[in-house]
Formats: C-alpha cells, structure tokens, sequence
C-alpha cells in the first residue's frame, strides 16, 4: 500500500451542529437530518451570525438544542407572528426563520402561517411534515395522507369525514406576497441534497428582501406510523412523495 503524505478533511460536521450525547428525537426520525442541512445552509451562505430562530410546540423544538442560534420558543402555532415581530424590530437586519411541525405551523398556526404569507413577511418557514402530531400520540395533522391511520382516525382518514391533506406549498404558490415554496424529501442522499438547495434558496429570497418564503420537508415518523425506520423509508418513497411531490412551485424574484 502506498503511504498517505498529506491529509486533506474534505467533509466535516457543520460547526453550528450539536452532536450531542443524548438522544433529542426517537430513533429513525429524520429532525436530525433537517437540522444539519440547515446548519450547513447557513454556514455557506455566511449568515450565522445575524440569524435567529422561532420555534413553536413539538417534536420540531428539539432543534433548538441541535442548530446553534438564537433562539425564541413561542406558544403553540405562533411562531410567525414572533418572527414577524423580530424581523421588523431588527429592521431587517436579521435573517429570521421559523422552525415548526405541520401540526405547529397548518393546524393551530394556520392563521399566523397563512397571514405571514399574504402580509409578504420577509422571514422563512421550514415545515417538517410527518403526517401526525408526533408529540401528542399520533393523532391525524393537516397533512395526514387519505386512509392513513392514526389514533383518532383508526379506521383511516376518510375525506367524507375529515377532509383532505393540507397542500401549503401549492397553496401559498398563489399568494402575492410569497417569493419561494417548495417541498424536499430526506429519504435518499439525493433528496436531502435538493431539500439543502431548497433551503438555500428561501433564505436567499429573504436576504434580497424579496418577500415570503417557505420549504417543507417529507420526514418519517417511526413510533407513530408504526413502522420500522428502513420501512418508514419506503412508505415515504412509495406512499408519501406520490401524494405530495416534490420541487419548487413558486420561485420569483420580485412580487407583483
């Protein structure tokens, strides 16, 4: 074997990761894997000093601890209504995200959600959607795809009875005030690296103060759907992204 001359790290954690030695999501779920995208997003784009992040109620909060920012906790669902106040005390200085759960930011943050969007807040929404409130036990969220089971439609959901799944991404597309929305995956290496860009992109529309901007991201929930982690892998490929695919759906670079 030849002898190695020269080191070279060509790959490392992102230094705003917290690779902790305790366990801050159950095992198999994919929060870990946003947070670190995030944190590297930010890195290379050189704004970590000047971002803070709003976090509402959920499983979503344990990144609070993993991506080393500022942060503020909020109540349930009103995560952009505080980021929307820091975003205008600072004056636009800040770079200012909001970190939350489909249940966070679709169920009882609809309204804060939605009018953030119409108002065109320059801020950032990452949204983490599992399918379930995973906190609570599993109950049906926005996003609970048609027959899937959970504790309150154990039979499955039925759209006679509970509706349909929450399409924000699509929906907000329409919205004057909004600049950027997609939807990412972190099933496959390939997806986690278009769910990067995607991130990258809607931070991007902040900075160029062109309006609203959000990304939601496909992610298992083991516990909850009762699957093994290798399993939730496959629903997510043949079950979840055909009911919610993927890519950007507004991509503008100013607002009408």
């Amino acid at each position: 074997m030849s002898e190695i001359t020269e080191r070279k790290l060509v790959r490392s954690w992102p230094k705003l990761f917290w690779r902790l030695g305790i366990m801050v999501a159950c095992p198999g779920c994919q929060y870990g894997i946003a947070a670190r995208l995030f944190c590297e997003s930010i890195e290379e784009m050189g704004i970590e000093g000047m971002t803070i992040g709003v976090a509402g109620i959920g499983c979503h909060s344990g990144a609070m601890v993993l991506i080393q920012t500022d942060w503020l906790q909020t109540a349930h669902g009103r995560a952009c209504d505080a980021a929307t106040a820091i975003k205008r005390l600072s004056r636009g200085k800040l770079i200012v995200f909001t970190w939350q759960g489909d249940g966070d930011a679709l169920a009882i943050g609809t309204e804060s959600t939605i009018h953030a969007a119409v108002r065109g807040e320059r801020i950032t929404v990452i949204m983490i959607n599992n399918g379930n409130f995973g906190t609570t036990g599993g109950q049906m969220a926005p996003t609970t795809l048609i027959g899937q089971k959970t504790t309150t439609t154990p039979y499955g959901r039925d759209p006679k009875v509970e509706g349909y799944p929450f399409y924000a991404p699509e929906y907000m597309a329409v919205m004057k005030g909004v600049a950027y929305t997609a939807r990412g995956a972190l099933n496959t290496a390939a997806n986690c690296k278009r769910t990067k860009d995607y991130i990258k992109r809607a931070l991007q529309k902040q900075i160029d103060d062109v309006g609203f901007s959000y990304v939601e991201i496909l992610s298992a929930c083991p516990p909850d759907w009762h699957l093994t982690p290798l399993e939730c892998q496959e629903r997510i490929e043949k079950e979840v992204i055909p009911a919610f695919p993927l890519g950007e759906f507004k991509n503008v670079d100013c607002l009408e």
